[in-house]
């Protein structure tokens, strides 16, 4: 009998290796399957990557590639990222897929409608980066160049203080859910949460020195958004997690 424990043991493991080497090739596949396009249309798709920066730049000047590769390499890790971006709503539905089972029913309800909101907010900070970040630091940037300067980035160091922006973005864009799960998990409450707000908005505004140019406008323009993500986080707990109710209605609901 002691013999046969062991194989009863492992079957659990490896059914679970499986599942989860199931789970990333169905990633690898699917985010192959839109890289293809993406990087077909790779040269429009960096066209339109480099406007806010090509739209403030002088007419005689342009973008260089100052690697021999670049001209290939950097569409193509564009296209990767952008592939990576667009199959994000497959990828973590493989993800759910895979932890679902070892999740409760109450657990099972929350997942989708996070996954969900996590996903839209994170393209929001990146919509709200390129739309409204790039052209305000990129102009900055240009207009303040020494007199006889020609400004002519590399494509690569382009791309890769672009993607920094997104990441960046698209992280802070994810405060209301990062404040739904601390709450849901106990770790605090939104009235205590709330009591920070000074320091949060302080935070944001350091956040905004830091990511945009030194000027009063950009950083308002991302120290804004951050803080109201903050408040909309304390809300969300409030409204639907567990642990969100203040302790007089806990009291009310237990008498």
């Amino acid at each position: 009998m002691s013999e046969t424990e062991p194989d009863h043991d492992e079957q659990p493991l490896m059914a679970h290796l499986l599942e989860l080497r199931t789970r990333v090739i169905r990633i690898v596949i699917g985010i192959g399957l839109v890289f293809v396009p993406c990087f077909y249309f790779s040269r429009p798709l960096f066209t339109f990557l480099s406007g806010p920066l090509l739209v403030h730049m002088p007419g005689t000047n342009s973008l260089i590639a100052t690697g021999v590769t670049a001209p290939f390499l950097v569409p193509m890790k564009l296209s990767i990222m952008v592939a990576f971006a667009i199959s994000l709503p497959w990828t973590l539905y493989q993800v759910w897929m895979f932890i679902a089972p070892g999740l409760y029913l109450n657990e099972r309800r929350l997942v989708t409608p996070l996954l969900v909101s996590s996903t839209l907010l994170f393209y929001l900070g990146m919509a709200f980066a390129y739309f409204v970040i790039f052209p305000i630091v990129f102009g900055f940037f240009i207009s303040v160049a020494p007199t006889g300067v020609s400004v002519m980035t590399d494509i690569s160091s382009y791309l890769d203080f672009v993607l920094k922006m997104f990441m960046a973005f698209g992280m802070a864009f994810e405060m209301p859910v990062a404040i739904f799960l601390i709450v849901w998990a106990g770790f605090s409450t939104p009235q205590k949460l709330g009591s920070y707000r000074a320091y949060v908005m302080v935070a944001a505004f350091a956040v905004g020195m830091l990511l945009t140019p030194p000027d009063v406008i950009s950083q308002t323009l991302l120290a804004v958004p951050v803080y109201l993500l903050y408040e909309l986080g304390i809300i969300t707990a409030r409204l639907f997690a567990p642990n969100g109710r203040r302790p007089s209605e806990e009291s009310e609901g237990d008498a």
